[in-house]
C-alpha cells in the first residue's frame, strides 16, 4: 500500500524531495502518514478534499485482499 500511494503522491506533488511515507501497522489496521511540503498539501487535498478522497478510495481498494482497513494521514 505505501508503494501504492508514493506512486499516486509523485504524480500530484512538484516537490519530490519533500515527500515523506511512512507505515503503522497494528493487527487489523494500516495506518499511511503523508509528509509534503507546504506548497503541495493543496495539491494533494483538492478543492472541497476531493481529491485525497480519491486517494484514500483506491487504496482502500487496493488494500482490499489484505483484510486490512487502510488509513492515509495527512501531517503537517
Amino acid at each position: 500500500m505505501k508503494e501504492l500511494l508514493e506512486v499516486i503522491i509523485r504524480n500530484l506533488a512538484s516537490d519530490q524531495d519533500e515527500i515523506k511515507i511512512s507505515q503503522e501497522e497494528d493487527n487489523n489496521n494500516i495506518i499511511l502518514k503523508l509528509q509534503v511540503s507546504k506548497n503541495d498539501i493543496g495539491k494533494i487535498i483538492g478543492k472541497n478534499g476531493k481529491i485525497i478522497r480519491s486517494i484514500r478510495t483506491i487504496i482502500k481498494a487496493g488494500a482490499f485482499d489484505t483484510r486490512k482497513r487502510v488509513t492515509v494521514e495527512i501531517l503537517e
